[in-house]
């Protein structure tokens, strides 16, 4: 698996982010992902900022390690790693404001474009799943 915790320093990787709004929307995530998760945030891999760990194993015999919740400033939109996915927070999704879902990806073109009490509250009920699912 090539998404492991490297010993890049995250506030390297985000002056490295061209887009200027895209930073200083990272860095907000960065703060409110650290205050709500209780977690440094560590670089995984070359481009998510993640926050704690679980070790995962499925069925078919296959583990690993990721973080419990991360993001990522990418070039055309910032990414957040919502690991449960978003069954749970349907309702919270209608209320978020501009924003596109993958499976447990959550996309957003900028951070003013959506409710920041709601993001904090999808982020909160993701954590609260992880630790139920996956006690630290």
């Amino acid at each position: 698996m090539k998404t492991k915790p490297t010993d890049v320093k995250v506030d390297t990787f985000l002056s490295s982010v061209d887009h200027t709004g895209r930073r200083e929307d990272a860095y907000l995530i960065l703060e409110m992902m650290e205050r709500l998760s209780g977690y440094k945030a560590q670089m995984w891999g070359p481009s998510i900022i993640g926050f704690g760990s679980y070790h995962y194993r499925y069925d078919s015999g296959r583990e690993g390690d990721m973080c419990r919740i991360g993001f990522s400033p990418r070039k055309s939109q910032m990414v957040l790693y919502i690991i449960p996915g978003f069954k749970r927070v349907s309702g919270l999704l209608d209320h978020l404001g501009k924003h596109k879902l993958g499976k447990s990806c959550l996309y957003i073109g900028r951070l003013s474009s959506v409710d920041t009490d709601v993001l904090e509250e999808i982020i909160k009920q993701a954590l609260a799943y992880m630790d139920e699912k996956y006690p630290k």
